[in-house]
């Protein structure tokens, strides 16, 4: 899936884009609903974009009734038909699941297949590239095969550097758009899109042109359409990126979209209801899913440091120094300037729950909320749920002192620490120190004296 600094890149190797403005993924407050390729196609079907025809199904029998008797006609040659496994993650194909069985994308030929790899993909986790501890697959999506005459990429996103929207095409589809930057930057084509004006004929007729289509021929006036019609579904239903990759040229001069992502815009959810009650929560993270219930942003991470800061940017900068000091954060967790007793009570509950995390560190600053009530509420939340994990807090700010007193004072003990270098020392020191006592299976107590 091409990101904003993907296509900033392919503008950058062609000289088309300053180096100072290269977007930089940010991690915040930004969560974006991404729905199963079934569902995107369900969509753009409503919006004038031609699929192929297909079916979803939930069992190994209906997989295999629906290849036998709903793509295929009684009496007549089988048509070859592709099942894909229905999960969020790209590098399906390449990806294995944890039966053994390989692949999430294949090729059904003849009777019994659909049933067979149905029964291999579904209840199973698949294991890709992008989802390496295993995503569950509950569904699995048939649809007719397609030939191809050529195979192009389209994608429209949100661009910070562009300052807009920005359509993003290239002649080579069918494979990683990301290696298509690095490699053949000049097959990368970019429209940025001026938010008031809309994409206008002249920019859908380029780019038409651009990813491989001769201009006056069937297909690119039907690629124009198509073109037209996702910058319209992009805008209706509050899209933040769609992604149509490969987008096929067939023999008979069709354009179909073979495979889309599509993503919307959390913010949006009040008035894309229809799309937002198809979200699918076994695909995300369960901790990122209870964390968003009480407001709170949560990202998990591969580290062993927990941290709860409020603030996105400092969240960053609380990451960094922790690493700096030889440490790893296990996740990023901003609690936001106004957090009540509730929400740092969850904070604390899903980092004490967190068999990764070894040690917290607390990273407070108070400007709207003030130092006293955060250490009032931490002191509260740490003692009603019995925290078991060592705590390291810094809070600096309206009130610190007083803060620093009503820490001092607590039944449960917490480490603190006098700024932010002297908190990430602290909170790598002892959580190695739990991790050596772990291996060596020896008991350490905190909290409570």
């Amino acid at each position: 899936m091409i990101s904003s600094a993907a296509a900033t890149f392919a503008r950058r190797a062609r000289g088309t884009v300053n180096a100072s403005r290269v977007a930089t993924p940010t991690i915040g407050a930004v969560r974006n609903l991404n729905v199963h390729e079934y569902i995107s196609m369900e969509i753009m079907n409503k919006h004038g974009i031609a699929t192929p025809k297909n079916f979803v199904a939930t069992t190994p029998e209906e997989a295999e009734k629906i290849y036998t008797t709903m793509m295929n006609t009684p009496g007549k040659p089988l048509k070859d038909v592709v099942i894909k496994a229905q999960v969020l993650s790209g590098g399906r194909g390449l990806g294995t699941f944890k039966n053994g069985f390989k692949g999430g994308v294949h090729m059904v030929t003849k009777k019994g297949q659909a049933g067979y790899m149905a029964s291999q993909m579904l209840g199973q986790e698949l294991v890709t590239k992008q989802a390496p501890n295993g995503i569950i697959c509950q569904k699995v999506l048939l649809m007719d095969r397609m030939y191809a005459r050529n195979e192009m990429y389209l994608s429209i996103l949100m661009d910070r550097a562009a300052g807009g929207p920005l359509l993003v095409g290239s002649p080579k589809g069918g494979t990683s758009i990301e290696d298509v930057a690095k490699t053949n930057p000049e097959l990368i084509f970019t429209e940025a899109v001026d938010i008031n004006v809309g994409l206008t004929p002249e920019a859908a007729n380029r780019m038409a042109t651009n990813i491989g289509l001769e201009a006056g021929t069937d297909s690119h006036a039907k690629a124009v359409t198509l073109i037209t019609n996702l910058y319209a579904m992009f805008l209706k239903c509050d899209c933040t990126q769609v992604e149509v990759n490969p987008l096929t040229e067939t023999p008979d001069g069709d354009v179909v979209v073979c495979d889309a992502k599509v993503n919307f815009d959390d913010n949006a959810a009040f008035r894309q209801k229809e799309i937002f009650e198809r979200r699918d929560f076994s695909q995300e993270d369960a901790r990122e899913v209870e964390a968003a219930k009480y407001d709170l942003n949560y990202i998990g991470l591969d580290g062993n440091i927990g941290c709860m800061v409020n603030g996105a940017g400092l969240a960053m900068s609380t990451m960094d120094i922790i690493n700096i000091k030889g440490g790893k954060p296990a996740n990023f967790l901003d609690v936001g300037g106004g957090a009540n007793e509730k929400q740092i009570q969850k904070a604390f509950e899903l980092l004490d729950a967190d068999d990764s995390v070894e040690a917290i560190l607390v990273n407070i600053f108070g400007g709207i909320m003030k130092c006293d009530i955060i250490a009032n509420g931490v002191c509260k939340a740490a003692q009603e749920i019995g925290m078991k994990k060592p705590i390291v807090i810094r809070l600096t700010g309206t009130n610190a002192d007083l803060a620093s007193k009503i820490i001092e004072e607590s039944p449960f003990k917490m480490i603190l620490a006098t700024d932010l270098e002297d908190a990430a020392e602290k909170a790598v020191g002892v959580a190695e120190i739990v991790k050596q006592a772990n291996k060596i299976k020896v008991g350490l107590t905190f909290g409570n004296l």
